[in-house]
């Protein structure tokens, strides 16, 4: 059964919510990926989140863009935590979208990333999930490890061959 849900506005946000799906994946950890517009198709949108917990999810991450209402609303009938994940856009950058999801009443609360966060939406869900699950919990360990084992071997080359060379690849 599927802990997270990730859903999204359209499928424009799929190359950024691919992001937290691949996170999720590397960490063990089963999603549903959904595109759901909750201007366009609010009845839709309605009975996925008002459904989420019946169907297992612990968490939801959901990215929008603009008016960027979904994350909020998944918030205001979901009673477990979400995630939201700002898109960037054309017109003002991600900026609106930030807004528009860190901007909650109180209440109704957003944990928000940065814009066009996936992975960090990924990362965060599975912290979430840590704290109820061990084996979870040790592959986030893990995952932060080979995050700075990756950093140590970056800095290894360019202490090798310079950061001319390093730059070239």
């Amino acid at each position: 059964m599927a802990k997270v849900g990730i859903v999204m506005g359209s499928d424009s946000d799929m190359p950024i919510m691919a992001k937290a799906a691949e996170v999720l994946e590397q960490l063990g950890i089963d999603y549903e990926m959904t595109i759901i517009s909750a201007h366009r198709e609010p009845d839709v949108f309605f009975e996925y989140a008002k459904g989420a917990e019946a169907r297992g999810f612990k968490v939801i991450i959901a990215g929008a863009g603009k008016a960027a209402h979904l994350p909020g609303m998944c918030a205001a009938l979901f009673p477990m935590p979400v995630i939201g994940i700002p898109m960037k856009t054309s017109d003002l950058g991600g900026v609106d979208s930030l807004y528009s999801i860190v901007q909650m009443p109180s209440g109704i609360p957003v944990a928000t990333v940065a814009i066009n966060g996936g992975a960090n939406a990924g990362i965060l869900a599975a912290k979430i999930l840590a704290t109820s699950d061990d084996e979870i919990l040790e592959r986030l360990k893990k995952y932060s490890e080979d995050l700075k084992d990756q950093v140590v071997e970056k800095d290894a080359r360019l202490q090798e061959v310079g950061y001319k060379a390093y730059m070239e690849k």
